[in-house]
C-alpha cells in the first residue's frame, strides 16, 4: 500500500502540468464530450502502459540509449506539429452542442491521444521513474513492487484525466460555439508551441554528436 500510494502521488503530480495530452484531451472534450476527451488519455495511458511491458521484458536500457530517443524528438515534433494544425484548421468543425450526441469517431479521438504521447518527455519519465523500481523488484523478495508502482501511477493518471473531464463536461454546457473554436485555435497553437520545443530538443541533442 505504501508503494502504491506514492506512486500514486507522483503519478498524480505528473499529470496536472498542462502538456500535449491535457491540451488536446481539453479541446476534444469542449467539442465532443468527455467521452471524447478520455479517448485521448486511454491513448495516452496505451503507450504508458506499453512502455511497462517493455520495460518489463528488459528493454529498459535500450529505451534509453541516445541513438533511440534523439529521433523520438523529431517524431514526436512532426505528431505535434500535425495535431496542432488539424486543431486550427478544423477548429469550428466536429462542434457538438452538449445537448446532441456526437458524430465524430471514438477512435480517431483515441488515435491522436496515442500520436501526442509517444514523445520522448513521456518515455524519459518511465525509464528514469521506473530504473530503480525496475531492478529493486527483481532483486527483492517482493517480486510485484514494480507491478504495484505501475499501477499506482496509472491509476493517479486516470483520476486526474477523469477529474479535469469532468469539469470539462460542466464547463461545455455553457459555452457558445464561438468559445469552443477559439479553445480549439488555441489549443492547436500550444501544441504547435510543444512541436518548436521538441525541435529545438532535438536540435540540442544532436548538437552534442556533431560538434
Amino acid at each position: 500500500m505504501e508503494i502504491y500510494l506514492k506512486f500514486f502521488l507522483i503519478g498524480l503530480a505528473i499529470a496536472l502540468p498542462v502538456g500535449a495530452i491535457t491540451v488536446e484531451m481539453t479541446k476534444q472534450g469542449l467539442k465532443n464530450g468527455f467521452l471524447h476527451g478520455w479517448a485521448v488519455g486511454l491513448g495516452g495511458m496505451t503507450i504508458d502502459f506499453a512502455l511497462i511491458v517493455l520495460m518489463v521484458l528488459g528493454f529498459a536500457s535500450i529505451l534509453s540509449l541516445p541513438f533511440i530517443q534523439i529521433p523520438l524528438w523529431i517524431i514526436g515534433a512532426g505528431f505535434l506539429a500535425y495535431l496542432g494544425y488539424d486543431s486550427i484548421k478544423n477548429a469550428d468543425k466536429d462542434i457538438t452542442p452538449a445537448d446532441e450526441k456526437t458524430k465524430k469517431s471514438f477512435w480517431s479521438t483515441y488515435r491522436n491521444g496515442l500520436l501526442v504521447a509517444v514523445s520522448p518527455g513521456n518515455l524519459v519519465f518511465w525509464v528514469s521513474v521506473f530504473g530503480a523500481v525496475l531492478s529493486e523488484s527483481y532483486t527483492s523478495a517482493n517480486k510485484g513492487s514494480f507491478a504495484i508502482a505501475a499501477i499506482g501511477v496509472l491509476s493517479g493518471i486516470l483520476i486526474h484525466d477523469i477529474g479535469l473531464l469532468s469539469i470539462v463536461s460542466v464547463t461545455r454546457k455553457v459555452m457558445s460555439r464561438k468559445m469552443i473554436r477559439g479553445v480549439s485555435v488555441f489549443a492547436g497553437i500550444l501544441l504547435i508551441g510543444f512541436s518548436i520545443y521538441f525541435v529545438y530538443e532535438f536540435i540540442l541533442a544532436l548538437w552534442q554528436y556533431i560538434s
